[in-house]
């Protein structure tokens, strides 16, 4: 009897871990990222499956030529689960992502970034960050708070060596052709604006080098420099000046980056829960933590350390982005800059 009830017992146990394996699902997640997110991602992936032990994620760092590796994915029909996009290549990949409206309490999230994060009135991603462009301003080279694109032209063209930066990148540009009233496809005063600033202003290729726009920052040689959140970390911990964050003189394009989930996704379910998961209060308060982002919610963006990201939000604008838009830029960027 006893021999029995044994085997029945092992047999039970074997059955029951054999439904177990059957249940589990492995959902794969895309993503780049710097060393820190990456840390992050791990750290939320490993606490995700603790408490989903019947879900697995695997994690596909691709730190390089992200998008173009994606649309082989996609186009082999190998796409991820779940992907982390953002606004300026939704619509690329629209027809291939889930509809996320019933992921979302709009009333947790910036408007804005949502409209960004949507393309045909649905929202195909969660939204993780808000980025929008602000100066950082050296205060040894200058104390002026410009109101308008005049008075910023002005206050530039006192600093030494140089009052402005001026990225060779459309995106650097598009502060000025909002501002202008211009788009991408009717910009021509912004363009001839924003070149003009080259040699008179701001640095020529030639006086750059082999360094960036961000180094001579850094080492004090330009007033105004034009970036984002992302460099707050860096230039906090290396600026060896006086230094502040002021908006800047104009609109500005407001940019997101989230999390978006296959058409095609075998496990749909698992994939909205993961997603679900990432985008929570405490997820992205571990995200704000780095310095990193801004958060796209409005009740973890409060706790941002700089209030003047958040002051930048109600002069950004959500960029109307179409399936030309990126054809549009890197046309604009070879044309102008090669």
């Amino acid at each position: 009897m006893l021999i029995k009830r044994l085997f029945i017992f092992i047999f039970l146990v074997i059955f029951l871990s054999a439904c177990t394996r059957q249940k589990n699902e492995e959902i794969i997640f895309a993503s780049w990222g710097s060393l820190t997110e990456v840390k992050i991602m791990e750290q939320i992936i490993k606490n995700f499956e603790s408490e989903n032990p019947e879900i697995k994620v695997k994690f596909e760092h691709i730190p390089q030529n992200y998008f173009q590796k994606l649309h082989l994915l996609f186009a082999s029909n190998q796409a991820p689960d779940v992907i982390f996009i953002n606004n300026l290549y939704l619509p690329l990949y629209a027809g291939y992502l889930e509809e996320l409206d019933s992921l979302i309490d709009k009333n947790d999230y910036y408007p804005e970034s949502l409209k960004s994060m949507s393309y045909e009135g649905k929202i195909l991603a969660v939204p993780r960050d808000i980025s929008n462009l602000v100066f950082y301003r050296n205060r040894e080279l200058t104390d002026s708070i410009p109101s308008n694109i005049n008075e910023l032209t002005n206050a530039a063209s006192k600093i030494k060596p140089y009052g402005i930066s001026a990225e060779r990148d459309v995106y650097f540009m598009l502060p000025y052709i909002l501002s202008f009233g211009e788009n991408l496809y009717t910009a021509s005063k912004s363009i001839e604006f924003y070149k003009s600033l080259e040699g008179k202003s701001a640095p020529t290729p030639s006086d750059i080098g082999s360094s960036t726009m961000a180094q001579m920052f850094l080492e004090g040689k330009i007033g105004f420099y034009l970036s984002g959140r992302w460099l707050y970390p860096k230039i906090k911990e290396q600026a060896k000046f006086r230094w502040d964050i002021i908006t800047f003189p104009g609109i500005v394009p407001l940019d997101s980056s989230g999390w978006a989930v296959s058409k095609s996704s075998g496990h749909k379910d698992s994939a909205k829960k993961f997603v679900q998961y990432m985008t929570s209060k405490k997820n992205i308060e571990y995200f704000n933590s780095t310095g990193l982002i801004v958060p796209a919610r409005i009740d973890v963006s409060k706790e941002i350390d700089n209030k003047i990201f958040l002051e930048a939000i109600s002069k950004s604008k959500a960029l109307k982005i179409d399936k030309e838009y990126k054809k549009r830029a890197d046309k604009m960027n070879k044309e102008l800059f090669n």
